[in-house]
């Protein structure tokens, strides 16, 4: 792929290109999403370089990508091409979709970068039809950034759960939550079969606890509608992993990196002359 066919990461707007543990939570979402969009009309609010919109189109019956950035919407016109597939350079505040049109709104990581929360959830419920789906993600303030000290400049109001909860309320009643987060664990599956049970076991302060919850909440992941046959048939646990297990492959690197400049540094200051001088540049 030509550079003229990427658009720069800048930390606002997540891009395919992008390494680390943002590829797969980004990733995650929209594979879960294709599940709930087969034959859909579908609108994807803050589709930003166009990839997940992209991703659903192979399932729903249309999807429209609705972003406020013209040089994100031109590049995914150009880059995403499918009949059942547009992108549209709008506000997601006042949207030019024909209300009560659309199956399924999904909008992840994108209620954290307004101010005006109530009137974006308020605009969704407009387009939805009666018996539509929201499918939503946002940072969990606790996690996110009180946890972490993490300040992302590009959010605006992060929320904590009851906050986020409330926004919800106010027009659907019917709420499915998960949480979502970035974890490292060891995978005992059994061969030739689907997986259809789950079990684990955490260690907890050198015990085994198989109460403990297997992930905090990072970002929560909600499904709403004012119906409760909408929800139905959703997995309780939904991992995502790729292939070649990239992030991991990335740690390893970096940890056999380490481990050579570690052995290198203790052989060096072992060394009468040069570990003095290795003491004295690491000091």
């Amino acid at each position: 792929m030509t550079d003229e066919n990427k658009i720069e990461f800048t930390g606002e707007r997540f891009t395919p290109e992008c390494e680390r543990e943002i590829w797969y939570e980004h990733y995650h979402r929209y594979a879960f999403a294709k599940r709930l969009v087969a034959n859909k009309h579908v609108l994807d609010v803050a589709s930003g370089e166009g990839y997940g919109s992209h991703i659903l189109s192979k399932f729903a019956q249309s999807v429209v990508g609705v972003d406020i950035d013209k040089t994100s919407v031109q590049h995914a016109s150009k880059k995403y091409k499918k009949d059942n597939l547009q992108y549209i350079e709008s506000s997601c505040l006042d949207m030019p979709i024909e209300s009560g049109s659309i199956d399924v709104v999904i909008s992840f990581e994108t209620l954290e970068h307004l101010a005006e929360q109530k009137e974006m959830l308020a605009e969704f419920n407009r387009v939805l039809k009666a018996d539509g789906l929201l499918l939503i993600s946002t940072p969990d303030k606790s996690h996110y950034s009180d946890a972490t000290g993490f300040n992302n400049e590009y959010h605006v109001k992060e929320l904590y759960k009851h906050e986020f909860k409330s926004l919800l309320d106010s027009h659907w009643n019917q709420q499915t939550w998960y949480a979502q987060s970035l974890s490292f664990h060891s995978i005992m599956q059994k061969m030739n079969q689907k997986s259809n049970t789950f079990s684990s076991d955490i260690m907890n302060q050198g015990e085994y606890d198989q109460d403990e919850s297997i992930t905090k909440p990072m970002y929560y992941i909600v499904m709403a509608s004012k119906e409760k046959n909408t929800l139905l048939n959703l997995p309780d646990i939904h991992l995502f992993a790729d292939i070649d297990q990239t992030i991991y492959g990335h740690y390893n690197a970096v940890i056999r990196e380490h481990i050579k400049y570690k052995n290198l540094y203790e052989k060096c200051i072992n060394i009468p002359l040069i570990g003095k001088f290795v003491k004295y540049l690491t000091k």
